[in-house]
């Protein structure tokens, strides 16, 4: 198996973890997305021109969310994606809760108080920010009282959601996230923090 990702992508490193937890190894390729060469090799495999990218046997599978079930199919006697219809309903609502909510509102800081300045070579932009911080406490408080007597989101165990929810989490400090008055999810991202998935997945700054 070869997966093309970066490690500044909360993206790759959620489907990094799930892979480390389960004992698969994987070819690893780095892609430069400030490399037009590299952007232009990774238009030929995926069209969104997106990490991360999974290559398996002749299938070129994108979306994170469907990379981490994938590698969950592959490792017998897992428990990140646990059998039945209803337990896995629960870890697919909080896998595309990540995409489709959370990230994308922790992404309005990343870009402005990390990417922008290095891309656009432009300051953060107060009224992207504002409207960061509106989506983000929207949804970081439905994240916190989820959490509320829960030592993982789903079920009794760690499963793939939490690798997929606490992922973005990784530019707490750097993107300037103000999310340190939710304790419980704090409390949670600290038990993520612990685990050698996430700890052997840290990117070099």
């Amino acid at each position: 198996m070869h997966l093309y990702h970066n490690p500044f992508s909360s993206n790759a490193r959620r489907v990094m973890m799930t892979a480390l937890h389960l004992g698969l190894k994987l070819d690893v390729t780095e892609i430069n997305l400030g490399s037009p060469d590299d952007r232009r090799r990774l238009a030929e495999i995926n069209p969104n021109v997106k990490v991360p990218v999974l290559e398996h046997d002749g299938m070129l599978l994108w979306e994170s969310g469907a990379i981490m079930q994938y590698l969950a199919e592959l490792a017998p006697q897992q428990t990140l994606y646990p059998e039945g219809r209803r337990a896995r309903a629960d870890v697919n609502r909080w896998l595309f809760w990540a995409c489709q909510h959370f990230s994308p509102s922790v992404g309005i800081f990343t870009w402005e108080n990390v990417w922008k300045k290095f891309v656009e070579g432009t300051e953060p932009d107060p009224v992207e920010l504002a409207r960061g911080a509106a989506e983000l406490a929207q949804y970081a408080q439905v994240l916190d009282q989820h959490l509320e007597n829960r030592e993982w989101l789903c079920g009794e165990g760690l499963t793939m959601a939490d690798f997929a929810v606490s992922a973005p989490l990784m530019y707490i400090e750097r993107g300037g996230l103000p999310v340190a008055q939710y304790r419980n999810m704090m409390a949670w991202f600290g038990r993520v923090q612990q685990l050698p998935a996430w700890q052997h997945t840290n990117p070099v700054w």
